[in-house]
């Protein structure tokens, strides 16, 4: 396994590894499953998003980004 060093805001490392924590894994493990979702193309086309990207996109019509950063700092206080 490599090693990899990330920076990252501290109040998300604290939500990370509560989050971790609750759903009985690490945050790698969370960074690693995350980097291969993004990472691996899902058909003949390697600039197609993986499809959890795809279902994401186009989620965020209704707000902001800031709208989407105050709905996470509420759902993992």
């Amino acid at each position: 396994m490599q090693k990899l060093t990330l920076s990252v805001d501290a109040a998300v490392v604290d939500r990370a590894k509560r989050y971790a924590e609750a759903n009985e894994t690490s945050v790698s493990r969370l960074v690693e499953t995350m980097l291969d979702l993004i990472a691996t193309p899902t058909s003949s086309s390697s600039k197609a998003p993986a499809p959890v990207l795809s279902r994401l996109r186009g989620s965020l019509k209704r707000g902001t980004l800031r709208d989407y950063g105050r709905h996470l700092e509420q759902k993992y206080r």
